[in-house]
Order: C-alpha cells, then structure tokens, then sequence
C-alpha cells in the first residue's frame, strides 16, 4: 500500500509556482475527476524542484510516502490558504450539496474546510472500500509524521468514527516546514514548562565523584538507548525510557545537572511549573499533565519536575473523595511516567518525600549531598570572576572551613559583593561585601550567624 514518491517532476507546474501545494490541488482534483468529472486527468506525481522548499527538504530527508505526504500537506493548507480546498470543491460542484465522503469539518473562526482523516483517505483511495481499509491500517500503525507526532489526530466524541478527526500540525513543525525556523514552546497554560538552558560545562558542576559518575549513567542511557533497543533488540524486554530521582538539599547542582545532560546530548530539558500542573478541580490536573506528555511524545525532550512533592507525594489513606481522586492523580502520574520513552527527572528536597510506588520504578536515585569542605573550597573559586582580584585579606579557605553553605548559596554572594564592588568603584571585590552576602544568605532562610 505504501506508494513512495518517484523522481518526476510535474511539467504542468511552472518555475513560480508553488509546487508543493500545487502537488496537493492536484491530488484532489484528480480524485474529484474521477468522481464527478470526465476521469481525463492522470494522476500526479511529485519530487524536487529547482527552487527547493522546507517543505520539500523534509519530505525528501524523511523518505516520505505518498500518503504521508498528503497528510502533511492537508494538516498545513489551512494555516496557507483558508479557502484552498473550498476552491477545488466549488470547481466541480458548483451548487454545492453534501458531500461527505470528502470528509473534513469547519471550524469557529476558520471558515474554510478543515481537513480530517477521511479527507486524505479520500484523496488517495476514492471510495474503494479495501484501498481505505488497507489506508486506514496505514495511518494507525505505519504513518511517519502520525507516529512521530509531527502530524496529530484530534480525539473525536465518543461513538464518533477516529477517522473523522482533524489532522491537526504540530506548532513547532508547523514553523520549521513554512518559514525554516525552528521555534521551541514557551511557559503557557496549554504548555507548563520553560526551557532550561545553561551556558556552564560538567567542569563548573562540583559533585561528590560518586555522584557525578551516576549522573554519567543517565548520560550513557541517553546516548546508546536507541542502539540498546533497535541494534541489539531489546524492545519488549525493557521497558522504554529513564527515570530518575535527583533528591537533596536546594542549591546543591539538581537542576543544572539536568540542564548540562541536555546540552552534552543535544536534547531540550524542560522545567515543569507544578503549579500550572496542580488543579483543585476534580480531573483538571490529570488533564493539564496529559497535554504536556503528548506534546512532549516523540520529542526526545528531558522533562525535569522541580520540587516534586507536590504533586508525586505520598499517597494517603482515602477518606473523603478530595482523597480518592488525588490519589487517582499519583496512580495517572505513574501510568504516564511508565509509558513515556524519554527521560524524566524528577527533584526533591527529601527522598522520603516521594511515594514508594515511584521509587520502586526509578531506574536511578540520586543523592545531591551538601558540599564538603574541599567541594566549597571549589565553588568559591569557580563562582569568583576570572581577573578580578580579591582583597588580599580573604582567605577561601576559611570561607570554605566557617560558611556551611551550597553552589547557590555561593553563587549569590559572589554576585551580590561583584555588584556592591562594581558599584562602589574599587578595584578589587571588599571581603566586607562578601560577608555581607553570606549574612543575607543566612537571612534568606531565618537564619542568624555571627560574622
């Protein structure tokens, strides 16, 4: 069934034109021809152009097969031209009528026609009952862009056929087919989470060596999973993705060890907001995270769920049904952790925190240990600015040896005496500032200490 594009291109198709969509009109006015016209009209074929598009770069990198390629096109042409499939309709039935074999629904803004399944199956099989049949099994368990969630099927109401869903693009694909840009998600309440990004090395990350090389564990999954899984076929023999627990005191490297796995892997991480999750609404919760796992489906992102409790606490003993269902909430978060391929790192201040259930299925558990005096000793002179003198009376030894204090904590200070030195005009940073900058530190958290 799967038909591959060949090597022709259509001569009918001028040097202006756009070939692309032009490739599409042509589709369906062949099937309307046959349907409803003469049956003159050969069938189409596409390939490359002089003037390449994104669009046509991506169907040829990805091998795309006919079908797939009509299904890009049909999830793209509304975003192009609100009226193009409305155009080509009227051309052959000009009074109009039903028309529901062709599929496709309207929208509330949008006025044109808005592509669905049926509609591809349409435009590649006519009304050939077997041919839809075999296409249909297509779009189900073989498609490229539908499996690799490029290309999506809107949910349809219950007792409604699947078939009748809209193909919907995903936004970010949407943008890098059209303009060649690639754009990433931001913070919004349909998207809960912000990209984390860091400028820093594993050079700048100071951990205990036993920890560091745990972290190197992860690094390793996300290298040679796919090699582990498909070359050396161990699907159905383990179960897919990575899951780990970061667990520590704040400040003590849990977020920018997620950011530096990313960045050495080529891959996104994003920070979970719970509090964009989180919902006292029955049901709005389970919701909220079900959109981010798809979105997040086949994107090869690292999720990072900062300050986990909240929302992967221990479950309690039922006994009113704000209970029952936060549980259901914990039972959902389990489901999805299972099933996602990707990472997913979850933090927390307490491992004791986290409810069991998870803790059993973590494929690492991470402790992020307060710094020890030699790691402080680090952290002092990784954090101060590369030739900028210190006043000569301060001795990190003794900052190390005296302040009990993490990265963060370290980070702070430094840019709190940079900036009050900056500030002041001197010339080198003022041991005063920087005692200051431990004693707001210690404030932060209701702390006293004597300086």
């Amino acid at each position: 069934m799967q038909e591959h594009l060949t090597e022709v291109l259509p001569n009918n198709i001028g040097e202006n034109e756009n070939y692309i969509f032009k490739f599409l009109s042509e589709m369906i006015k062949y099937r309307l021809d046959k349907e409803f016209g003469e049956g003159i009209l050969l069938k189409p074929t596409f390939l490359s152009h002089k003037k390449e598009t994104y669009i046509d770069s991506f169907i040829k990198e990805h091998d795309l097969s006919l079908e797939d390629t009509v299904i890009l096109l049909l999830a793209l042409i509304p975003h192009v031209s609100p009226s193009f499939i409305n155009d080509i309709i009227v051309s052959f039935l000009p009074s109009g009528g039903e028309f529901p074999e062709f599929g496709g629904v309207k929208g509330k803004n949008h006025r044109g026609i808005l592509p669905t399944v049926e509609t591809a199956l349409y435009i590649l099989y006519g009304n050939s009952f077997q041919n839809r049949l075999e296409g249909m099994s297509y779009v189900i368990n073989d498609s490229f862009v539908l499996n690799n969630g490029i290309v999506d099927i809107e949910r349809v109401p219950s007792g409604e056929p699947e078939m009748s869903g809209k193909l919907l693009i995903d936004d970010e694909y949407k943008t890098l087919l059209l303009f060649g840009e690639e754009i990433k998600p931001e913070l919004s309440p349909s998207f809960p989470a912000s990209l984390i990004d860091t400028t820093l090395g594993w050079d700048d990350l100071v951990l205990k060596l036993s920890t560091l090389q745990e972290v190197k564990e992860i690094e390793a999954w996300l290298q040679c999973n796919e090699t582990l899984l498909n070359e050396w076929n161990m699907h159905g023999k383990i179960k897919p993705g990575y899951r780990v627990l970061f667990w520590g005191p704040p400040g003590t490297g849990k977020t920018l060890t997620a950011g530096l796995l990313g960045k050495y892997t080529k891959r996104d991480v994003y920070r979970v907001d719970l509090s964009m999750v989180v919902s006292k609404y029955i049901g709005e919760t389970e919701k909220n995270l079900s959109k981010l796992f798809d979105k997040a489906e086949n994107k090869d992102w690292i999720l990072f769920f900062d300050e986990a409790d909240a929302i992967f606490g221990k479950r309690t003993n039922v006994r009113d049904a704000h209970d029952k269902y936060a549980n259901q909430e914990v039972s959902y978060l389990l489901q999805r952790i299972e099933g996602h391929a990707g990472l997913v790192i979850l933090a927390s201040n307490f491992k004791n925190n986290i409810d069991t259930a998870f803790t059993r299925r973590f494929n690492s558990i991470i402790e992020f240990e307060a710094p020890s005096y030699e790691e402080r000793i680090k952290l002092w002179e990784k954090s101060l600015p590369k030739g900028i003198e210190v006043e000569e009376s301060v001795s990190i030894p003794e900052l190390a040896k005296k302040y009990g204090i993490t990265g963060a904590n370290i980070i702070n200070i430094v840019q709190y005496a940079c900036l009050k030195t900056i500030h002041g005009n001197h010339k080198t940073i003022q041991k005063e500032f920087i005692l200051e900058g431990i004693r707001r530190e210690y404030g932060k958290e209701g702390k006293t200490i004597r300086i």
